[in-house]
């Protein structure tokens, strides 16, 4: 079965209907009204014209996203840096996160705990997509560690193999995109215990 499109593929294509539409659209209903193919076309210029302002500002958006997650300063961290600040991260999420001995971890990086659940995490800082061999060391650590359930977590993507045996094992996938969500709701969480501590400070 075709792995489900990333949620960017999918804006992607979204936006390349929006555009077609734009043209369209406009100029079809100036024709309806004036049958002039002149107007029509101007119509769907303008149209088009509009569409690429609207784009302009969803890429500006975009890139401050990405810039306040901190993604580009993770993208140049070493390995060990890495998991040292996905254990920050996931403590941000109530988790207890321990971060593994860098040599002999056995297929684990980190080590949380919640709510009575043990998960481990392979961590990988990789310019390019994932392979099997981290599915296959985060699925491994499971019984070592006495843990529930094993993560991936990349600033990357994943080769198709490693979706597929991920979701044969039940090993979670954290890819590029959802750990920048991750990132944001941190700092976002962190902006408002500092202005409420702020606030305090100042009553």
């Amino acid at each position: 079965m075709a792995r489900r499109k990333s949620k960017a593929k999918q804006q992607e294509e979204f936006l390349k209907g929006v555009m077609g539409l734009a043209f369209i659209v406009p100029g079809f209903l100036v024709f309806s009204m004036t049958k002039s193919v002149e107007a029509s076309l101007v119509a769907g210029g303008v149209g088009i014209v509009i569409a690429i302002a609207i784009l302009i500002n969803i890429s500006i958006a975009k890139a401050q996203r990405l810039k306040r997650s901190g993604i580009a300063e993770i993208d140049k961290m070493d390995g060990v840096q890495f998991e040292r600040y996905l254990g920050h991260l996931f403590r941000s999420q109530g988790y207890k996160a321990e971060v593994t001995q860098a040599a002999g971890d056995y297929g684990a990086d980190l080590v949380l705990s919640k709510d009575g659940k043990r998960i481990v995490v392979q961590a990988k800082r990789y310019s390019k997509n994932v392979g099997l061999k981290a599915v296959q060391e985060a699925y491994g650590a499971i019984a070592l560690y006495k843990a529930s359930e094993a993560w991936v977590v990349s600033n990357s993507g994943y080769t198709e193999p490693a979706y597929k045996l991920a979701k044969s094992n039940g090993v979670r996938l954290v890819n590029r995109d959802e750990l920048i969500e991750m990132l944001i709701q941190m700092k976002e969480k962190m902006s408002a215990s500092k202005k409420a501590k702020d606030v305090k400070t100042s009553a």
